[in-house]
């Protein structure tokens, strides 16, 4: 998974959830694994071409961690990594694992083994040919405990990797299991360039090499990131010839860019896509796109605070807030209710689980119970307020919106939620990461395979091995998530996935919210875009402007 704060189309992270950011964010959520879509100055001397644009300039609300793939777990960091980096699968359109840099694969041995066959014409974007070695380098950094990544824990159930053949590559684990095709959607990393280096200080974790559609060309950090086409690549080289990232942390600043021409593709807030984009001169020149986000919005508890130790407590929270109201004021109606971390619709969706309805009534009755009384309109405990600290990125409207009712809701039952917005990076790598906080508004992306949600609330996983940050731990949980990857049967997976559903809404180590509407929005002269289950930003490789 993906921590999520905004963007363009549908990114699937092959093994994790990526923490989010929102709008454009919501749309390319990780195209991690889809397909994927130097001094410049001036944007537009660049964007030129023989007359004809052939530059893409797109709205980042944040910055990259770093440009090593699998390093970090921000979606900005993996929106520019997944053009830069390929994997040995990936998803379609459909959500479909199909081949990437392997051109197949065979799968034997009871399900323990799966032997893949590589290319044999890709190269790195130096020019060095791609080979199993690559492969084999990228796994054991994946299992090396020095090594700064939150994704370890898929690699390390690999039993044994080795090296079949210059272009051939297998795996074995011990025992089945059910995620492991969709796992090596990874970014394979290049053995010459980092082996023997510091991957915190390497030169890469800022002009990375890899061999995906596009690569590196400048970083000024804080203001752009711009890659070129790459001319080696083995599908075929980008129509469009470079990808410009604008951070711009401001949405209503980078509304104004979008219509002075200073970027092409952007993801619209509620408020910018019901009033401020209805014209027919605003709809004449951009085309609009809506559907449900690839990811939910959750207040997330650190259970390492006595504050939020007891279960009553947290039910209590999720009981006081009203998510009708969220919806509505926050979102502007674009937006449904959420009740879990399971994309909705699907087969492994439980939407039997226990919910939590406004009820201020019941959430009082509940806090009672574990000694908190209401004085003066102060919920204390022996003399102590209820109150706490809610983070949340800088640069999502909707997400402060809905901060301050959920701040409203709680002060109605005598709570004092205080609100702190937090620059992007510092918020996950300070904070999150390093469990510095007492709740956080963040957004999470959600992605086809089921078995993804482990990242997060298995007891194994917690950081900094995985991206459990809240540090819950239910030992039943983590034994329905092992049954479940230790099956092929999907009407076992779904029975386990569906108990796994249901005890983590009567856990509620999150308060779920929403899932926001993804409302990505780009320039009409922008051509071969094709909406599809994933998204729009899936086939940005395939994109081109007119008359190109």
């Amino acid at each position: 998974m993906i921590f999520k704060n905004k963007i363009k189309s549908a990114y699937i992270w092959p093994f994790i959830i990526i923490i989010a950011l929102t709008g454009i964010f919501a749309l390319i959520l990780h195209a991690k694994f889809f397909h994927k879509p130097q001094n410049i100055s001036p944007v537009n001397n660049i964007s030129q071409n023989n007359g004809k644009k052939n530059a893409l300039i797109i709205g980042l609300p944040a910055d990259a961690t770093n440009l090593i793939g699998n390093m970090a777990a921000d979606a900005p960091t993996a929106e520019v990594t997944s053009q830069i980096y390929d994997g040995l699968v990936r998803y379609n359109r459909n959500f479909k694992i199909v081949p990437d840099l392997a051109k197949s694969w065979k799968i034997g041995n009871g399900g323990k083994t799966i032997t893949f066959y590589l290319h044999h014409n890709i190269y790195w974007q130096n020019g060095q040919k791609f080979t199993a070695k690559d492969v084999l380098f990228t796994y054991r950094l994946m299992v090396n405990p020095k090594t700064p990544t939150p994704y370890s824990a898929e690699y390390l159930k690999v039993y044994k990797a080795r090296i079949i053949g210059r272009y051939i590559f297998r795996v074995t684990y011990k025992k089945p299991y059910a995620p492991a095709l969709s796992s090596w959607g990874l970014s394979i990393l290049p053995e010459a360039l980092l082996k023997g280096k510091n991957l915190l200080t390497t030169k890469l974790r800022s002009r990375p090499v890899g061999t995906g559609p596009y690569e590196f060309y400048k970083w000024v950090h804080g203001y752009e990131i711009i890659l070129k086409a790459n001319p080696r690549y083995f599908m075929g080289a980008p129509h469009i010839k470079r990808l410009i990232y604008k951070i711009v942390p401001d949405s209503s600043t980078m509304f104004l860019m979008l219509k002075s021409n200073g970027i092409d593709y952007m993801g619209l807030t509620p408020l910018q896509y019901r009033y401020e984009t209805g014209g027919k001169k605003f709809n004449s020149r951009y085309k609009k796109y809506i559907h449900p986000s690839l990811s939910f919005t959750f207040l997330g508890y650190n259970l390492l605070d006595p504050l939020f130790k007891s279960v009553k407590v947290r039910r209590a929270l999720s009981y006081a807030i009203n998510k009708k109201e969220i919806i509505k004021g926050a979102l502007l109606g674009l937006g449904i209710k959420c009740y879990g971390p399971f994309m909705p619709g699907t087969y492994f969706y439980n939407k039997n689980v226990k919910k939590y309805g406004y009820n201020p009534h019941k959430a009082l009755q509940l806090l009672n119970k574990k000694g908190w009384r209401l004085k003066n309109g102060i919920l204390e405990k022996g003399g102590r307020p209820f109150k706490f600290t809610i983070l949340t990125p800088q640069g999502n409207s909707e997400r402060l919106a809905a901060a301050e009712i959920i701040q409203q809701n709680l002060k109605k039952i005598g709570i004092s939620a205080g609100i702190r917005v937090m620059e992007w990076t510092s918020l996950i790598s300070e904070f999150i990461m390093k469990k510095r906080f007492q709740t956080v508004l963040l957004g999470f992306t959600i992605t086809p395979n089921p078995y993804d949600n482990a990242s997060i609330f298995m007891g194994s996983n917690i950081v900094p091995k995985g991206l459990n940050f809240t540090s819950f731990n239910d030992p039943e949980i983590d034994g329905l998530f092992r049954k479940a990857r230790g099956t092929f049967n999907l009407k076992k997976q779904r029975k386990y996935y569906f108990e796994i559903q249901r005890l983590i809404a009567e856990k509620e180590p999150y308060t779920f919210l929403y899932i926001p509407y993804a409302m990505p929005v780009v320039k009409r002269t922008v051509k071969g875009i094709k909406p599809a289950p994933a998204g729009i930003g899936y086939n940005i490789r395939k994109w081109y402007y007119a008359g190109q």
